[in-house]
């Protein structure tokens, strides 16, 4: 069977390479074409686009973008059409997905959507259009299955979080932290720093960061290097300061050796609580960008862990919240001895309880991906 599997962002990219991996093992003829980044190259897959190609943040910036924005959409259309998929299976990436898969349907295509829009956080209207055009869609949030039934009566199906699996069997391999920066301390604990993927979230966040660094001169803080973004970058940052240093391709590695984390918003909040590590989540992005979001999102919180558990877990300090005064009090809070330490260790170990689910989300996701493509039926 033919397979055209889109992700637009780094996280869909790791998802997606799990996935191509167990479809392979379910589908041996399997000819898979896709848009997303290395790992659903490395899996086995014909990489079509990268996802550092297509990932604009903030409606300011899909403004300012959205010439190569359409193009891209123009392109997409062309090559599925050449390709003539079995299914065209969407993951995330709500804003370029939704246009695909409602076109894809009108042209006779199968479509399965993988890992469901946020539509729970805004635009709820897109779930009538959602309904008319995606064939299966697979959740991988608890409350999401029950979301789509209770208000919407559409059936999903609800495969587990794959970040379970993946972070359970990088803590049973263990791999030595390689540290770049002539100034790191390898006898100190480390503080990770998750900036973000992209150069401009990084920009806006790091420099706060680092600035709170400076404050915990026992510890060495290790930030955790974007995939396709130059080690320079980096260096031209943290010159002057002396307990900063970066790792590159190893960020579960660092995770699994920190003490603490400061984290942007994201899949990043997921994965730093599944390796059990207290966090402050941080987001600080484009003011007028913000400002449009918080008059449309119609959610509590911005961290995954917050937005599982329905309550504060995690502290968030968002956009003038994000300062370096804030951040490092929150910080002490979180290191060994501070008083909110225990009580986010322990609801880590509640949040591990409800995202268990009957086995492996990717591999579940691939044999119900491959039964409805194989089988013909929506």
């Amino acid at each position: 069977m033919k397979y055209y599997i889109i992700a637009g962002e780094a996280s869909g990219d790791l998802h997606g390479g799990n996935l191509i991996r167990y479809i392979h093992e379910s589908d041996a003829q399997a000819s898979i074409r896709s848009w997303g980044g290395d790992r659903m190259q490395e899996a086995g897959s014909t990489l079509v686009k990268h996802y550092r190609d297509l990932a604009f943040m903030g409606f300011l910036e899909v403004v300012k973008n959205i010439r190569t924005i359409l193009k891209n959409i123009s392109f997409c259309k062309k090559d599925i059409l050449e390709f003539r998929p079995d299914v065209v299976l969407l993951i995330d990436y709500p804003g370029f997905n939704l246009r695909i898969a409602e076109w894809a349907k009108s042209k006779g295509f199968k479509v399965v959507y993988y890992i469901a829009p946020q539509v729970w956080a805004w635009k709820e209207n897109r779930v009538i259009k959602m309904k008319k055009s995606i064939d299966q869609m697979l959740v991988i949030l608890p409350f999401e299955k029950d979301y789509f039934q209770t208000k919407w009566n559409w059936e999903t199906h609800y495969v587990g979080h794959p970040l379970m699996t993946v972070v359970q069997e990088a803590m049973r391999q263990k791999h030595t932290l390689s540290i770049f920066h002539s100034q790191s301390h390898p006898n100190k604990p480390i503080i990770a720093l998750l900036p973000g993927s992209r150069k401009q979230e990084i920009l806006k966040k790091l420099p706060v960061m680092l600035n709170v660094c400076r404050q915990f001169p026992d510890y060495q803080f290790v930030i955790a290097k974007a995939p396709g973004i130059d080690a320079g970058f980096y260096d031209s940052m943290i010159r002057n300061d002396e307990n900063v240093s970066y790792v590159s391709n190893q960020t579960y590695v660092l995770l699994q050796n920190s003490t603490a984390a400061l984290v942007t918003s994201g899949t990043a909040t997921l994965e730093t609580a599944l390796f059990n590590v207290p966090q402050v989540v941080c987001y600080k992005g484009n003011e007028f960008s913000y400002q449009i979001a918080k008059r449309l999102v119609n959610i509590k919180f911005i961290s995954l862990v917050n937005l599982i558990m329905d309550r504060e877990v995690v502290k968030e300090l968002i956009q003038k919240e994000m300062n370096s005064g804030q951040l490092a009090s929150e910080l002490r809070k979180i290191l060994p001895g501070g008083t909110n330490r225990d009580a986010i260790l322990s609801n880590y170990q509640l949040l591990r309880a409800k995202l268990s689910s009957e086995g492996n989300a990717s591999e579940i996701a691939a044999k119900i991906i491959v039964s409805t493509t194989q089988s013909g039926s929506n």
